[in-house]
């Protein structure tokens, strides 16, 4: 089969298309014949060998595919050849023909939802329901702020949180961002390129502060977060690429808390939550992943540089 190999940690050049044996499931695993793969920003940190968790080379990236199942080992009754499903994690990578996962890394994909869509919903959708529900502890009438509400992980937010019965901030780069996050329900979008729109976020509040914020990059926006909290505030760290000075008395005069924030330590319980509350939201179409880019799978370098450029505008896939 074809995949993207990375040999050695570096720059998206580093991503190669080579040919390697097509992996045989073994008992409690899925081969899954990959038609979309999701790329992900901690996709490029792991292939450059700064992200906390680093593979043995050679490796292939990965961990959100949609596909076939093609085959599956002794003891699989969860799925059968020729289901369509998506994977949360794999074994072997995701970019590439074919993945190995295990039996429980692997899920019903809804007719409703297609191949690319589907390569769109593990670490997008699980992060937004697990951070809002498990880590922010959101109720409904509450005031969220999504930072970066145009890309992946943000507007998968901005979807669940509207349902939640959230009142719904968001924030973009770009027209066409702004224009995506409003389409997908926020009750109000700010453009964070422009100077002075943390004081358009307080005024829309009344001056009272958002209750959660959702945030992509806290080595930008973390200190400006904390003055925009409401009393009992919580900040949840998502996403992060460098150090940041901040004032914690903002958070001691506010009683608030900034949380970290990983997908990889859900347990077997949080994940069964999170997949049941997506999956009945998929099935009855309030929850839709939104494609910004298809892209061949040779070109997976590509996809690295442009998933870390400003202006994203839905998720980013590899075509198989």
């Amino acid at each position: 089969m074809k995949a993207i190999q990375v040999k050695e940690f570096g720059g998206p050049e580093v991503l190669k298309l080579e040919e390697i044996p097509t992996p045989k499931p073994d008992a409690g695993q899925v081969l899954v014949r990959v038609h979309s793969a999701g790329v992900n920003p901690y996709d490029t940190l792991m292939r450059a060998g700064t992200y906390p968790i680093k593979p043995p080379l050679p490796y292939t990236p990965g961990s959100d595919a949609a596909g076939i199942v093609a085959a599956v080992g002794t003891g699989v009754k969860k799925v059968k050849p020729g289901d369509r499903v998506y994977t949360a994690r794999t074994m072997s990578g995701a970019y590439a023909e074919f993945t190995l996962a295990l039996e429980e890394q692997v899920y019903q994909l809804p007719e409703k939802i297609s191949f690319a869509q589907g390569a769109g919903i593990y670490v997008p959708y699980f992060t937004a329901y697990h951070a809002l529900f498990h880590e922010a502890k959101a109720r409904g009438g509450e005031t969220l702020l999504v930072h970066g509400a145009s890309g992946g992980v943000g507007s998968a937010a901005v979807q669940i949180a509207c349902n939640m019965g959230l009142k719904v901030f968001g924030t973009a780069g770009t027209a066409k961002g702004e224009a995506l996050v409003k389409g997908e329900g926020a009750h109000q979008v700010f453009n964070h390129g422009k100077a002075g729109y943390t004081d358009e976020i307080m005024a829309a509040t009344g001056g009272h502060g958002v209750n959660v914020i959702l945030e992509m990059a806290a080595h930008i926006n973390l200190s400006n977060d904390l003055k925009l909290l409401a009393q009992f505030g919580r900040v949840i760290i998502i996403g992060n690429r460098g150090d940041i000075s901040i004032t914690p008395r903002d958070l001691m005069a506010r009683r608030a808390a900034a949380r970290g924030f990983t997908l990889w330590a859900v347990n077997a319980q949080e994940t069964a939550e999170i997949q049941a509350g997506l999956q009945a939201g998929f099935e009855n179409g309030t929850l839709k992943p939104i494609v910004g880019k298809e892209i061949p799978l040779v070109e997976a370098a590509r996809a690295h540089r442009e998933i870390v450029e400003p202006g994203a505008a839905g998720k980013i896939v590899l075509i198989a």
